[in-house]
């Protein structure tokens, strides 16, 4: 498809009637009703909703190190086929991305790659060790210019350590990206600590590992008057606690996964490891206050947390098996289905949680901007009225750790575009 001029007709734009928005090379020069562009190529979009390019703060590329399971390649052609226009990718890899030399080997495969933006995410502290932070000026001051930091996988457990990251990245309008989990509360867990858990004889995971990090957190963020974010949160409890450091003003955000808005621990009942993530699903009164939370913006964003693994880490034994689910194919699908489809958010609200707000958090310059004249043409068409089953052998990813095979979900992405160069047309990557 020509990268010249693009005009999509008749489309359902956020906030408005159908109209036709005309891309003229990188950006939308002009959004109304009966546009005409001479020679452009016009895209029928009747029935269509026009989102801007979806940001994603939490991906997992794997790339360098284990290739097996992603590439910065195949993650963002993922990326791509889920409506994505950007996404961070997070630093567990091998070796750890906590030099300016990883991340800017990660920020050159995604600009190769040519899929998406990819924003990489430094680690916290050398290694993920949670002894010794990492070189976060660097970092920031390299070619991919982090600004957001995070051990994800593992959490800063040391209060000081914490503190000083927030005091370093504050310098730099940066932010420290927390997965909360006390380590000494969650040894041996497999699942989430309640009924389920204890009717299988699995290990619990309790909730207060993950809200007694949140309350340390937030208090530090304040006390230094620095900006912390909350990975994957998963439990009423955290809900609670990030609502009330919001209305103290604190700068604090939070993200949901979206299998945290649909899987509950009733799951795991089958002992089929696809459904063993990190965070684990929680009860079905926890998915109801994340819903509540995601609908009246005390939870940010929404963010897929997409941690592809190869089959033998997840054909094995439960306990064997490694934690994590593959999310950027199916994210919109379900936050249709749990969000939209229910009446709690609205596709503007939808472009607010998967584009405006994890573009703000993450400081992305030219992602997450409106659907307006003058803005680069990061775009995404989704057909919300498609109704299919999933089907992991037609993942563009490298894995298929899904929880989602054979389960119909709504809405389908027909096309993408990045700086309006088509990278999806007809729900076909190009």
């Amino acid at each position: 498809m020509s990268q010249n001029k693009i005009l999509i007709r008749g489309t359902k734009v956020l906030g408005g009637d159908a109209a036709d928005v005309l891309v003229d090379g990188e950006t939308i020069s002009a959004v109304g009703t009966g546009l005409e562009a001479a020679g452009a190529t016009v895209i029928d979009a009747d029935g269509l909703v026009l989102l801007p390019g979806l940001v994603d703060l939490h991906t997992h590329l794997r790339e360098p190190g284990r290739e097996d399971s992603e590439t910065v390649l195949t993650g963002t052609r993922a990326a791509a086929a889920g409506g994505f226009t950007a996404v961070h990718a997070m630093a567990n890899t091998f070796p750890v991305a906590d030099t300016a030399g990883v991340v800017e080997q990660v920020w050159r495969l995604g600009k190769e790659a040519g899929y998406c933006d990819v924003q990489p995410v430094g680690a916290v502290t050398v290694g993920l060790d949670g002894k010794q932070l990492a070189e976060l000026g660097a970092m920031h001051e390299s070619a991919a210019g982090v600004t957001v930091f995070s051990d994800d996988g593992k959490c800063v457990h040391d209060a000081v350590i914490m503190r000083r990251a927030l005091e370093y990245v504050k310098t730099f309008d940066g932010v420290v990206a927390q997965h909360a989990q006390e380590p000494r509360l969650t040894e041996g867990a497999q699942m989430n600590e309640g009924e389920v858990s204890a009717e299988l004889g699995l290990g619990g995971w309790p909730a207060v590992a993950e809200e007694s990090i949140i309350a340390r957190d937030v208090l530090l963020a304040a006390h230094v008057g620095s900006r912390v974010h909350i990975c994957h949160l998963s439990t009423a409890g955290s809900v609670e606690i990030v609502r009330w450091a919001k209305s103290k003003g604190w700068n604090v955000t939070a993200e949901v996964t979206p299998h945290h808005l649909l899987l509950t621990d009733e799951m795991v009942r089958s002992y089929n490891p696809v459904y063993k993530v990190n965070p684990p699903l929680r009860t079905a009164e926890d998915v109801t206050a994340l819903r509540e939370a995601l609908a009246d913006g005390t939870i940010d964003c929404v963010a897929t947390d997409h941690a592809p693994h190869p089959h033998e880490d997840k054909d094995c034994e439960w306990g064997a098996a490694a934690m994590g689910m593959v999310g950027l194919e199916t994210a919109l699908s379900v936050v249709q289905q749990t969000m939209v489809d229910t009446g709690m958010l609205t596709w503007e609200q939808v472009a607010d949680r998967m584009s405006h707000a994890p573009a703000r958090i993450g400081r992305l310059t030219g992602q997450g901007r409106p659907v307006s004249p003058g803005e680069p043409a990061n775009l995404t068409l989704v057909d919300p009225a498609y109704r299919g089953a999933v089907d992991p052998a037609h993942f563009a990813s490298r894995s298929r750790n899904t929880p989602y095979e054979g389960r119909d979900l709504p809405g389908r992405v027909t096309h993408t575009f990045l700086r309006g160069r088509a990278t999806v047309i007809d729900g076909k990557l190009t």
